[in-house]
């Protein structure tokens, strides 16, 4: 095949100034430059994972919220400054944790190989090690590493490109669009709602005020429905955390689209997959296990490579809660 060359020139200028939608990521790029890389990250996720079954679910959403917002650059981990609220401080990620986790990787990594391994990897290795340990560490998807860490995180960035959990089909449709990735990538990922956990104040309207009238959402499931009553006991209701799997809320597994066809889905962009015969015939598609991580791996690959920094695009941050001075 002839490449043309023009093109060729063109996208390796649009990579080198640090947009570039993952064709600077490759397999094992510390190989070289930090060949232990990768097995520090797996080791020290393994020794807190033990103790703190929760971290999968609390590293997968980090890392996807990084992804959502200026692309998968460590912008998550940066902590506000005097004169700047970062996105770790915005409503949405006031909720995430495993922060301390990082650190400690990056810690570890920085004596090894100063300077060389940027936040973005760690993040995005630490996710999928983490969700990989209940299958005796094996890893559910590859992680293609070279990305390098942004320098700017603006909390005002995350309302407007993080999918909120009451987006309809055609918001939550376009949300994923604008990040190029596609109808199936959006079901496939929306099934990290497997493990974890939700707040009551972001899906009670849909138990007590749907339409504004003191109704209930007549798509979820009444016996569903009144489960999470016992729960979330009013609107006002703003700590109270529940499973989002009603199943197994600490196992990544496929029981995500049983729950979703059964109307369980804990929120209303969980309900939204089932609104048009495209999405829930994905959702049918993937209650197979082995199908699934076939899926999951391939789309979580695609979240992985959105807008990153290549280059001398950005940098690699000696500690991931702040820029380098």
């Amino acid at each position: 095949m002839k490449i043309n060359s023009p093109l060729l020139a063109c996208l390796a200028v649009f990579c080198f100034l640090g947009v570039c939608q993952g064709g600077s990521l490759r397999k094992q790029f510390y190989r070289k430059s930090c060949s232990q890389a990768e097995q520090i990250v797996k080791t020290t996720i393994q020794q807190h994972v033990s103790s703190r079954p929760e971290l999968p679910a609390k590293l997968l959403r980090m890392h996807f919220h990084d992804c959502f917002v200026r692309g998968c650059d460590g912008s998550v981990l940066l902590n506000s400054t005097a004169g700047n609220t970062a996105e770790k401080d915005a409503i949405p990620n006031l909720s995430l944790s495993g922060f301390d986790v990082i650190d400690e990787i990056k810690e570890a990594l920085e004596a090894k190989c100063p300077k060389i391994v940027s936040c973005a990897d760690i993040l995005a290795l630490a996710a999928r090690d983490a969700v990989s340990v209940q299958f005796n560490n094996e890893p559910k998807w590859e992680v293609l590493t070279g990305r390098r860490d942004g320098t700017v995180s603006k909390s005002s960035e995350v309302l407007t490109n993080i999918p909120a959990p009451f987006f309809t089909f055609t918001q939550l449709k376009q949300s994923f669009e604008s990040k190029k990735l596609t109808l199936h990538d959006m079901v496939v990922l929306s099934r990290g709602h497997t493990i974890g956990v939700g707040h009551c104040n972001l899906f009670s309207n849909r138990l007590y005020n749907f339409t504004g009238k003191g109704d209930q959402d007549p798509s979820l499931n009444p016996t569903y429905a009144e489960f999470l009553k016992t729960k979330c006991k009013s609107l006002s209701d703003t700590t109270t955390t529940v499973d989002m799997d009603p199943n197994s809320g600490t196992t990544f597994d496929s029981n995500y689209y049983s729950i979703l066809l059964q109307n369980k889905g804990m929120f209303q962009s969980d309900a939204a997959l089932l609104a048009t015969k495209q999405s829930k015939k994905i959702v049918n598609e993937l209650v197979g296990q082995n199908k699934f991580f076939t899926e999951f791996g391939q789309s979580m690959k695609r979240m992985g490579a959105i807008e990153v920094l290549s280059g001398t695009a950005g940098e690699i941050r000696t500690k991931c809660s702040v820029v380098n001075s």
